[in-house]
């Protein structure tokens, strides 16, 4: 084996130093990444801890929320059977649009008979008129009778005292007059009775009594007939209109159909009591419909609940008994809608509410629902805005 070239042996190690890389260029970004590394991981827990800290107790959100809508039971005013229907389910319906058409055959009849009752008791108070007219004429003539009587008394009296009369015919002059005087008071009897036949009293005044009994008579008909005729109270969307069937008695008082005015909108949020401390009226809110997961709708609290949900139950709970349990109660919060949803609200719809606490624009924050209640209770006049 040839020996090796001395001269060739720190070339090659030269050449081999220069194709190996420096280990403190690659120390160095290793160094740079970790330090980077370790500063910023803190820092991040840093601001989320920070985050926490500072909105912690800011919101109170419950998803024990529902959309709430006036919903309006329409019953008939009379009763009958139903011979016509204008409405389906779903359908929107203006204010006094017709909902449905009792028979009116018998309303009818009844204002009928009704202007029968007003025409008799024009009669009766013409014939009153005419009687009570009759009484003068009768008392006029009782008193040239009475007239007449005394006359005939006084010349009886006289012939008497000269001798050319009876004694049986100054009786009967006697006589006469008293039953003249007698007729006369009779006429003015029967002249007070035909007047007060005619009279009128406070309540009417001006109108027969037996005239305007029969006159109200009618207009109870007329309204009633008027009422055959069912129409919406308000505006809204019809439901359970499947109720409403040609043919089926409508019963006095018993709702047959619903119109939900959606244009009345809130949300009943039932929050914890303990979430309830610095809640007070007028505080912002969001709401999260579970049917539109991508709508946020703005509101604010309206008003806070006088009593929990279990206080206003059928059988509200009895704790004065050995079984008693603690269980934390829900007061509902009334959420008003600020701004016109961008979707249809349902009745009934599941929600989220979240409640900005720290917020509020009538009142300094902090006060609690209670204090707010309270001065309502008290009339006090809130917080300036």
């Amino acid at each position: 084996m040839a020996e090796a070239d001395p001269a060739r042996a720190p070339q090659a190690g030269a050449a081999a130093r220069a194709a190996e890389p420096p280990a403190d260029k690659e120390k160095q970004p290793n160094r740079v990444r970790r330090l980077a590394l370790m500063l910023s991981v803190p820092l991040i827990v840093v601001a989320i801890g920070a985050y926490f800290w500072i909105t912690s107790g800011r919101f109170v959100s419950t998803d024990n929320a529902y959309v709430k809508q006036d919903i309006v039971s329409v019953s008939a005013d009379v009763g009958g059977r139903i011979v016509d229907v204008h409405v389906r389910e779903n359908q929107i319906v203006r204010k006094g649009d017709t909902l449905y058409v009792i028979d009116q055959e018998p309303y009818r009849v009844a204002l009928a008979q009704a202007d029968a009752a007003v025409a008799r008791a024009q009669v009766q108070v013409g014939q009153l008129q005419t009687d009570f007219r009759a009484t003068s004429v009768d008392i006029e003539g009782a008193r040239e009778n009475v007239r007449y009587a005394e006359e005939d008394l006084r010349r009886q009296q006289s012939l008497m005292a000269q001798g050319f009369t009876t004694r049986v015919r100054l009786q009967q002059s006697e006589q006469g007059l008293d039953n003249a005087r007698t007729a006369l008071r009779t006429a003015q009897a029967d002249a007070a009775k035909a007047r007060a036949a005619l009279a009128t009293g406070a309540q009417v005044p001006g109108v027969n009594p037996d005239l305007a009994a029969a006159q109200a008579q009618r207009a109870q008909a007329a309204l009633n007939l008027s009422r055959t005729v069912v129409r919406a109270p308000v505006a809204g969307r019809v439901s359970q209109a499947d109720r409403l069937q040609i043919g089926q008695m409508a019963i006095e008082g018993l709702p047959l159909v619903s119109i939900v005015a959606s244009d009345r909108n809130w949300v009943t949020a039932n929050f914890k009591e303990t979430d309830l401390d610095h809640m007070i009226a007028g505080q912002p809110a969001t709401v999260k419909l579970d049917a539109y997961p991508g709508v946020e709708i703005r509101g604010h609290v309206d008003s806070i609940g006088a009593g929990t949900g279990s206080e206003f139950s059928v059988l509200p709970a009895q704790n004065a008994n050995g079984n008693w349990v603690k269980v934390t109660q829900r007061v509902p919060v009334r959420i008003a809608i600020d701004q016109a949803p961008p979707r249809a609200m349902i009745a009934g719809l599941s929600a989220k509410v979240t409640v900005d606490v720290r917020r509020h624009e009538g009142a300094p924050a902090g006060r609690g629902a209670a204090s707010a209640d309270a001065r309502a209770a008290a009339g006090q006049p809130a917080a300036a805005r």
